[in-house]
């Protein structure tokens, strides 16, 4: 017999039996039983969690496993600030020293901020039920990857410039076009806003016109550089010569009436290109020049003295004509 069996009096039999209780009695203090433990167990989490306000372990636990995952990636964001403010110190060095110092083209900033493509490139992140701040901080990573990468190239692209930085000096276009004697030119047109004295209409003038009276004066290049176009343009600027001189300089010499190079000849400052004449759209004898700085035309007179003697000038000329004798004996 149990240690908890319960004993009924039988009138009957004047004993005490065993007594047993029925299934359902059972059934009912048993459910009974786990009742009221499961509300003591409820009632204990919810005085622990509502009366107290505090967390259940587990979940305690977790709270603070993501504090310290949310931590290490606002420092490893805090990293990234850092990172990309420096990689856009170097950006704008790039832009504004190196890059406009050689004339090479400025990295277009869409290419530069350009994320990666495909809208499925950071599902992964999804599945494995990535947070937000995780997708934003890889993102981040892969672009500033990316830009890092292109500031890479572009700064091989100035150091290899830069190694023939010393024919800058040279290739710049910063002498006249034609000698520079009084009384032989006048600048008829100069550079910005004027009325065109065909078109009869204000229009903006992209260059200096020298108007020399005659035809068959020289033209010069006024710089060293190789001649990128030749063309001739009976309604524009007639026969056209235009010198590409490297580090984004180019020069445009208009209305010419001999032309005596050929496209993809190398020549150098001083070197004779042709003569003034008044071919196209012409109302007397001039040279229409330009100077084009990465595709934009400005004042030719910031890169010439006008002022210099025309024996100055002249020896300038002479030396470039006698090294190109002496390099073709």
């Amino acid at each position: 017999m149990g240690r908890f069996s319960k004993y009924v009096y039988n009138e009957k039999t004047l004993l005490y039996e065993v007594h047993e209780d029925s299934f359902w009695v059972k059934f009912l203090k048993v459910t009974g039983f786990v009742s009221c433990v499961l509300c003591f167990v409820l009632l204990y989490f919810w005085f622990y969690t509502k009366v107290l306000g505090l967390d259940l372990p587990k979940t305690a636990r977790l709270k603070k496993e993501n504090a310290a995952w949310v931590a290490k990636f606002e420092l490893l964001n805090h990293n990234l600030d850092a990172s990309e403010n420096a990689l856009k110190g170097i950006e704008k060095r790039d832009d504004d020293v190196y890059r406009s110092i050689f004339g090479l083209e400025e990295i277009p900033q869409a290419l530069k901020d350009a994320g990666f493509g495909g809208v499925n490139r950071y599902a992964y992140l999804d599945e494995l039920g990535g947070s937000a701040l995780l997708k934003q901080t890889v993102k981040r990573m892969d672009v500033l990857t990316k830009r890092s990468f292109l500031q890479s190239k572009a700064l091989d692209e100035v150091m290899m410039v830069s190694k023939h930085a010393d024919k800058l000096t040279s290739c710049m276009p910063s002498v006249p076009p034609i000698v520079p004697q009084k009384g032989t030119y006048r600048i008829s047109s100069p550079f910005g806003y004027r009325h065109h004295p065909i078109q009869n209409r204000r229009i903006f003038h992209e260059g200096v016109d020298f108007a020399t009276g005659k035809v068959g004066p020289k033209i010069f290049s006024t710089g060293d550089g190789v001649v990128e176009k030749i063309k001739y343009n009976f309604f524009g600027y007639g026969n056209e010569v235009v010198i590409d001189h490297g580090f984004g300089y180019k020069t445009r010499y208009a209305h010419m009436q001999n032309i005596d190079v050929k496209k993809g000849d190398v020549v150098s400052r001083g070197q004779q290109i042709g003569t003034v004449g008044n071919t196209g759209s012409s109302t007397g004898p001039h040279l229409h020049y330009e100077v084009i700085y990465r595709g934009k035309q400005i004042d030719p007179m910031s890169f010439m003295d006008l002022t210099m003697g025309p024996e100055e000038y002249q020896a300038m000329v002479d030396k470039v004509n006698n090294f190109e004798n002496y390099a073709f004996k």
